[in-house]
């Protein structure tokens, strides 16, 4: 490790001490020093402290506006969210605020700014000003990423992780989200089982997959209506549909909370009782899933942690560091239902 330097013999009292003058005596690279005064968790603690401390015996007055300049950054990190709110589906849900809840954690400590924004508003002169984008969802078909990344800032998304080698992406681990649900409902003695999502989605698709491949190895075949919104009056529409069609079924896995809500209420409202006549899981582990009547079991996901981790890959990005795909684990909450 580099041991700090004395102070520069030839330096005039008086004269401007630059970074760079700084990182020679800290016995760092300028990089680190810059990282080191706006408080990057890129830089170990210590670190910082020490560079703090040696910035202040010096005098060293750190200019951020003539270092955004230099470096020609914005400092402001994008965050998209690819979501149309609704009444029954809110932007004040665990998705996306328990997400926008780490990133906005992690990008404000190392000294960024949070512009949230919509795809509906388009690429605005301040989103193209960004630094980085975080894409909150990557669409049906990974249309929004593919919108996203034409505006050619880093990006990171959150979604599915097996759809794209070349994209960086953070996930949970669906797969296994989907093989919990099913292992729970053999464990039941279920055996005419439903899933409710759309696979058109990324992060769906991965739900499915696991759900299916742990059923099939019982001989079993899921019925997959699909649903075209993620709401509780849409999840009631396709029970209500499925029931007409197929009423035959005992268990229900849905792709996400508000759906296995929606069709909780259309299997009571259809003279069903869950969970004797009918087994259901939601995704997502919500604080409405699990206050809901019955409390409803569901496959957990750490949504403040994925932000933090969404906004260290964006950051090392924007340093033109490396940064790859990852997945968060999962695990399932079993309640009432």
């Amino acid at each position: 490790m580099s041991r700090p330097r004395a102070a520069n013999p030839t330096r005039k009292a008086g004269e401007h001490l630059t970074m760079a003058d700084l990182a020679e005596l800290a016995g760092v690279s300028a990089i680190t020093v810059s990282r080191a005064l706006r408080d990057s968790p890129l830089v170990n603690p210590e670190t910082r402290q020490r560079i703090k401390e040696l910035a202040e015996r010096q005098g060293y007055q750190f200019n951020i506006s003539a270092r955004n300049l230099r470096l020609r950054r914005s400092m402001t990190v994008a965050v998209v969210v690819e979501m149309k709110p609704t009444v029954e589906r809110q932007m004040s849900g665990p998705y996306p605020l328990d997400l926008l809840g780490g990133i906005s954690q992690e990008l404000t400590s190392a000294g960024y700014s949070v512009l949230l924004t919509s795809l509906q508003g388009g690429a605005l002169p301040s989103v193209q000003a960004a630094d980085g984008v975080i894409l909150l969802g990557q669409g049906a078909h990974e249309d929004a990423m593919h919108e996203v990344r034409r505006w050619g800032r880093p990006m990171v998304v959150w979604g599915a992780v097996s759809r794209h080698e070349s994209q960086v992406v953070v996930g949970s681990d669906n797969q296994r989200g989907g093989k919990l649900a099913a292992e729970r409902f053999l464990a039941l003695g279920r055996r005419r089982p439903v899933f409710l999502g759309d696979d058109a989605h990324g992060e769906f698709a991965e739900r499915l997959l696991g759900f299916r491949e742990a059923l099939r190895g019982h001989g079993i075949e899921p019925l997959t209506p699909t649903v075209a919104n993620f709401t509780v009056s849409a999840g009631a529409q396709a029970v209500h549909a499925l029931l007409d069609q197929h009423p035959q079924f005992d268990a229900l896995f849905a792709a996400s909370d508000l759906l296995a809500i929606g069709a909780i209420r259309a299997l009571i409202e259809r003279g069903r009782r869950v969970p004797e006549d009918v087994s259901v899981i939601g995704y997502d582990d919500t604080p409405l899933g699990a206050t809901y009547l019955p409390p409803l079991t569901s496959i957990h996901q750490n949504f403040v942690d994925a932000g933090v981790l969404l906004a260290r890959k964006v950051l090392a990005l924007i340093e033109g560091e490396p940064a790859a795909s990852e997945i968060l684990p999962t695990h399932l909450v079993a309640r009432v239902t």
